[in-house]
């Protein structure tokens, strides 16, 4: 599903790339949730194959957030399945960014999220309560700061450090 009133990532490239606010994303993602289209103020996880605090984070209200989470790449084990899908539609979440594996992928493109991830894995992650939350996180060439912006749709993955709409 697409918002057609969502800014384009490729507008938004051609309006702001080069400007001190804005950074493109390296490709690689894949999407997984059922909104292809989303953005939002970014809120991060750094979860080292356990997801504790990505679960916290997403029984929060997300008031139109995206959770970024950092996996590290780990290709090992999901960080996010169906039931965290789920939670984050329950809680207004505009979407999640995995620099990770997520599993249960056709039950995570019913859900009205955006998810964003390197690929798939069936072992669901540890829970171990490992990792950080609201720091920032590096990966992809960019730098994902809590409280700045996120864009997301078909053609990859911006952010700014201001709201560009």
């Amino acid at each position: 599903m697409s918002d057609p009133t969502a800014p384009k990532t490729a507008d938004l490239c051609d309006d702001h790339a080069g400007t001190a606010h804005f950074q493109v994303a390296e490709p690689g993602f894949l999407d997984y949730g059922g909104r292809r289209d989303f953005q939002g103020p970014i809120s991060t996880v750094r979860a080292p194959e356990d997801n504790s605090l990505v679960r916290k984070a997403l029984e929060e209200p997300g008031q139109g957030r995206v959770l970024v989470v950092d996996g590290g790449g780990s290709r090992r084990c999901a960080l996010v399945g169906d039931q965290l899908a789920a939670l984050a539609q329950k809680n207004g979440w505009a979407g999640v960014v995995v620099n990770g594996c997520i599993r249960d992928a056709e039950e995570v493109g019913r859900t009205a999220v955006g998810v964003k991830a390197l690929g798939t894995h069936p072992l669901k992650s540890g829970k171990r309560n490992e990792g950080q939350r609201d720091e920032e996180v590096r990966f992809a060439g960019v730098t994902f700061t809590p409280g700045h912006y996120l864009y997301a749709d078909a053609d990859g993955i911006v952010t700014s450090a201001k709201s560009l709409h």
